[in-house]
């Protein structure tokens, strides 16, 4: 009778057993995978321009991508306002509807045409796939030079929403992101991340000829070419342009709902556009928030006098062939 008692509490301390077993391991997974650490991004090149190597080794699925003719192309240079035209266009697109936003956030309502990062990385995705994937109408993101946009997209003779920023501000700005994204190369201290960058040895290339390449084509092709600081200094008007140019209509209520729900203010506190639901891993917001300060001047507070100088030289000569005016300051 003792050894059926034994033997039944045995058998009664299995789940509990199974269960710390579990955890155990769970613990033991998750221990594992905090002290892994995130390597930083290599860069490869793709006809001259850095890329990821990620991004590198899909490069031919990237370039037979097949456009759609209804599709979007929100196109920039990395932290030019992306996001922000993103959640402006899906509001123009939701009709205001703030909770239609919120069904997924920016990196998975837009797909990223040509980032990839591998399972092994512990943020799997593609961006390609997600594109390929999604019904019509689609609206995507790239930061692609025109050069290297897929070609079909032209021969659909789809629409491409482009915004640029002036050059220092854009530069605080990538710098202060190369800090907090482990997904991208180490930026190094502030002047040689500021050389590298009038060099064009960052990832996407040099700001100068993607501005210029972009402002060219618009002649072209069917491109609306924004202004961060027009942005900035009159969003009504200028959000009444990407209106217009995606021939939608939105009455004064919902115009003023767009305003209010794509403010800086309103989206640093959106998690569906902030990137803190995602590449919590890769992105550190404490050394940095993704949604930083959102102004037009703020080189100001990075740049000193002798730097200034030096960028101002540079900049009149790669700027000298082209009619692109930027303003520095509002």
């Amino acid at each position: 009778m003792s050894e059926f008692r034994v033997f039944f509490r045995a058998i009664m301390l299995i789940p509990d057993l199974y269960f710390f077993m579990q955890c155990s391991m769970a613990l033991d997974k998750m221990q594992d995978l905090s002290l892994k650490p995130v390597l930083r991004a290599d860069l490869g090149e793709m006809e001259g321009i850095p890329l990821t190597q990620p991004i590198c080794s899909t490069w031919d699925q990237v370039w037979k991508f097949k456009a759609r003719p209804d599709d979007l192309l929100i196109a920039t240079y990395a932290k030019a306002g992306t996001t922000w035209t993103q959640e402006i266009v899906d509001m123009i697109q939701q009709n205001g509807d703030v909770e239609k936003c919120r069904r997924d956030t920016t990196y998975r309502r837009h797909p990223f045409l040509e980032w990839y990062l591998p399972e092994s990385s512990g943020a799997g995705y593609s961006g390609l796939e997600l594109a390929e994937a999604m019904p019509s109408p689609r609206t995507m993101k790239t930061h692609l030079p025109v050069q290297l946009v897929p070609p079909s997209f032209w021969e659909q003779n789809c629409k491409v929403i482009y915004v640029a920023r002036n050059a220092k501000d854009n530069l605080v700005s990538y710098y202060h992101f190369h800090r907090m994204n482990k997904g991208l190369p180490d930026p190094g201290t502030w002047e040689e991340f500021m050389d590298k960058f009038m060099a064009g040895k960052v990832l996407w290339g040099s700001w100068y000829d993607h501005v210029k390449g972009w402002w060219k084509a618009k002649d072209k092709h069917r491109i609306l070419y924004l202004f961060y600081e027009d942005m900035k200094e009159n969003p009504k008007r200028e959000i009444q342009k990407i209106l217009k140019f995606l021939e939608k209509d939105a009455n004064q209520e919902i115009l003023n709902k767009i305003l209010h729900h794509t403010s800086f203010e309103m989206m640093k506190e959106n998690p569906m556009a902030n990137y803190t639901k995602e590449l919590q891993d890769i992105m550190d917001h404490s050394v940095s928030p993704f949604m930083r300060k959102g102004v037009v001047g703020d080189w100001k507070n990075h740049f000193t006098v002798a730097q200034n100088q030096k960028f101002d030289e540079d900049y009149k000569k790669k700027m000298a062939d082209t009619s692109l005016v930027f303003r520095m300051e509002l």
